[in-house]
């Protein structure tokens, strides 16, 4: 049996550290020093985590109740930092949570799996789960539900944004929270047919400079997985993640399933595509688009 893990109740701390906390894992993560201390860039970075958990609990207290609890996938978890504030502040056992659910972090790193699992036993954090797969793989994986409430992609970096979203579609997940990172498949693809583009369209000047290219497609990237979301029956929302160092990292995509899906935004995305001459390159990353409404 594990010994008693201290939480925030049960030791002065600073006023940013909430009641019930643990405090292990705050000391686990380098939030707070070895004797409780909380740092001026580790106040930062609780800050930055509390605003993201705002959002990411309003959708779990939205979900119907059931008799297992919610499931989140946590895509690109790295050191599982994100899976684990939520647990912490959500998932694990009353007065301080709701006892019940599970998190999946999904990881490539064989390191970090094997390091978060160690950390969540020794912190009884029983119903966290840590997968050695890419984004990709997980969609097949047996150590998953056919169904998952939550997916959330913090800064998972290029294309696996993607396969978060494509894992969301066929886990048929409620909500996705997504902060993309990265996007580079987009902009190799411009470079590719810069020239063509420039005889093509006057349009392709807003890419000719390399530094244009990155940002054109890094924004071109956000928006048509914001319409590819909404093609496949999502309401989305796109604001800032307050606080957050790099604004470049900084976009926030919260999609909500609706069922309604939008043929408008089917049409719109396939006419970027033409338009920025990305048909053959990209078309793959859509691949439900055949099945929004006629």
């Amino acid at each position: 049996m594990n010994k008693k893990i201290a939480t925030a109740d049960s030791q002065a701390l600073p006023p940013e550290v909430r009641p019930g906390q643990s405090i292990g894992l705050l000391k686990e993560l380098h939030i707070l020093t070895r004797d409780g201390k909380l740092n001026q860039d580790s106040r930062r970075k609780l800050k930055q985590v509390y605003h993201l958990f705002q959002f990411i609990e309003k959708l779990l207290l939205e979900l119907p109740a059931s008799d297992t609890g919610p499931t989140l996938a946590d895509h690109g978890a790295g050191k599982s930092y994100l899976g684990f504030i939520i647990y912490d502040l959500f998932f694990k056992a009353p007065p301080h949570g709701i006892g019940q659910g599970t998190i999946y972090g999904i990881e490539t790193r064989s390191e970090l799996v094997e390091s978060s699992k160690a950390l969540a036993q020794r912190l009884g954090f029983e119903r966290m789960r840590f997968l050695n797969v890419s984004v990709a793989e997980s969609t097949q994986s047996s150590e998953l539900p056919e169904q998952i409430d939550v997916v959330t992609a913090l800064h998972a970096c290029d294309t696996a944004t993607d396969d978060a979203i494509d894992f969301g579609l066929q886990k048929k997940a409620k909500y996705m929270v997504l902060v993309p990172c990265c996007q580079a498949e987009l902009a190799r693809a411009l470079n590719q047919n810069k020239a063509f583009n420039l005889r093509r369209t006057p349009l392709a000047e807003l890419w000719r400079h390399p530094l244009h290219t990155r940002e054109v497609g890094s924004q071109l990237t956000n928006v048509l997985r914001c319409l590819y979301l909404e093609s496949q029956g999502y309401a989305v929302t796109v604001t800032e993640l307050v606080g957050w160092e790099h604004s470049m990292k900084n976009e926030l995509i919260l999609a909500k399933y609706t069922g309604q899906k939008k043929r408008s935004a089917a049409e719109r995305l396939q006419a970027l595509l033409k338009e920025f001459g990305l048909e053959i390159q990209l078309t793959h990353r859509y691949p439900a688009l055949d099945q929004a409404p006629a």
